[in-house]
């Protein structure tokens, strides 16, 4: 079992209090580096998810809102928690989720830059009155929270997603009930000790609910005292949230399933596009939504390319990300190393070479880790074509012109991250605006920051986190006209 000073309570945590759930309820949480049990968390029924969501109501204020002042020190005292406790957020993160314990403590400081951006711009949500003088009365823009919200995060980034949600709630003066996924609570646990030592906010303005997720979700989708969910997951899941919200017409932030083409033309330096294509593609070994799931490589260089990255996938360590010198850790479970073996086989039946990585059937012992796999030679009929793999494969995809990557690029539900390597500016400024997709790296493989607003089209969701824009998803904007 995990021992820490941050995990004292394996329990939900509501009105400023820690809540043992009652009964003997509770679910486990495992170690996917060896499969060991380490921890064992009280699961919560649906009246006390219903008394999390009154402990919100009872911390909201509309008629004598939370200062700026008040919010910006809410903020600021997350972050400095946060900073201060990096190391020992990294070891959990790293024992729930299995990334090298080095890229662990990085997601910490990541948290931590989205509660900075925050504090530091907060005064973007001042009031403010309209120059004009429209009828004759002078207007003001207040911007009022929107209420008690629901923040609904996935297993990838424990306490990455949580920030990007909690960092704006919190700016806007909006009371949270939040829900972890069930493989990887225990990191938000520890982020609620924080909370619950270390920061003044008032009872009530962050409540922590685990359990099932069918029955969580659907008290938050039901109840009228919630009107807005912010989810990262499923496209799958997120559909179903449409619906389950539509009668009430709540407010969704949502950001979905990605399936990101990188492109690397024959005019790129191929050397930085290998670089960023291994730092983009394995992070959290390949279980990210914005990192390359399809890499189109013009047919003049893909010789070279692969060569490259040959040579750079062979080099890479997989192990126990608690151990230094790990490059890859263990995937979540076995549903994603099955996921990721069934591609791999797929695409070589179908006519795929492997150019680096095992025979997928030469995997039957070695528990989640997956090595590092590249293979070539990938069409559109092929599984990792069409689907997100969610793991450490890369599949390459010979091009020719400009215009039949753009249409493949896009051939896709999805649109949330994409990357484009060319020397040539003016072509990247035509692929990357004909490109549906919320993030486009030019010559880099970079993900989201907390100075940017991040987010998908098409079936990839509703909304932005990060940015100014970020900011600004939780309040609604109230217009009063004054006459003189």
């Amino acid at each position: 079992m995990i021992e820490s000073p941050l995990l004292t309570h394996l329990a939900g945590y509501s009105g400023g209090q820690w809540q043992d759930s009652s009964g003997t309820r509770n679910f486990e949480v495992f170690n996917p580096a060896n499969g060991e049990v380490i921890a064992r968390v009280a699961a919560m029924n649906a009246d006390e998810v219903e008394q999390a969501i009154r402990s919100g109501c009872s911390a909201l204020r509309l008629s004598q809102p939370y200062s700026i002042e008040a919010r910006q020190r809410w903020l600021e005292e997350i972050r400095d928690a946060l900073t201060a406790h990096r190391e020992e957020l990294g070891r959990i993160l790293c024992s729930e989720h299995g990334k090298p314990l080095p890229e662990a403590c990085g997601e910490v400081d990541y948290a931590a830059g989205f509660f900075d951006y925050c504090a530091r711009h907060i005064g973007a949500l001042e009031s403010h009155a309209l120059a004009e003088r429209p009828r004759g009365c002078s207007w003001t823009v207040h911007y009022r929270p929107v209420g008690v919200v629901g923040l609904i995060t996935p297993w990838n980034f424990p306490i990455g997603m949580i920030a990007k949600k909690l960092s704006a709630a919190l700016a806007a003066g909006c009371p949270s009930v939040i829900k972890p996924a069930s493989e990887t609570p225990l990191t938000m646990i520890a982020l609620f000790t924080l909370l619950d030592e270390h920061t003044s906010l008032p009872p009530g303005m962050v409540n922590l609910v685990m359990g099932k997720a069918s029955m969580i979700g659907q008290v938050l989708c039901e109840s009228p005292e919630v009107p807005m969910l912010s989810f990262t997951g499923s496209t799958e899941v997120g559909r179903r949230l449409l619906v389950d919200t539509a009668l009430q017409v709540k407010k969704l932030a949502l950001e979905l399933g990605g399936n990101a083409p990188f492109i690397v033309f024959d005019d790129a330096d191929l050397e930085a596009a290998a670089d960023n294509l291994m730092a983009n593609k394995f992070r959290g070994g390949g279980q990210t939504c914005v990192c390359a799931n399809r890499i189109f490589v013009h047919d003049r260089v893909m010789a070279r390319f692969s060569e490259l990255l040959a040579q750079r996938v062979s080099a890479l360590t997989v192990g126990d990300g608690m151990n230094e010198g790990v490059d890859i850790g263990p995937l979540i479970n076995k549903a994603g190393f099955d996921k990721v073996r069934r591609h791999v086989s797929d695409a070589l039946a179908l006519g795929g070479t492997l150019i680096a990585g095992p025979d997928p059937g030469s995997l039957d012992n070695v528990g989640l880790f997956y090595p590092p796999t590249v293979v070539s030679g990938v069409t559109r009929d092929m599984a990792c074509f069409r689907e997100e793999t969610f793991g450490p494969l890369v599949p390459l995809v010979s091009f020719s012109s400009e215009d039949e990557v753009v249409a493949a690029g896009n051939d896709t539900e999805f649109g949330l991250a994409a990357y484009v390597f060319s020397a040539d500016p003016e072509r990247a400024q035509r692929v990357t605006a004909a490109l549906r997709f919320g993030h486009v790296g030019w010559n880099t493989g970079t993900g989201p920051a907390p100075e940017a607003p991040f987010g998908g089209m098409k079936a990839s969701g509703i909304g932005r986190e990060g940015g100014l824009e970020g900011l600004f998803e939780f309040v609604e904007p109230q217009t009063v006209p004054r006459g003189d």
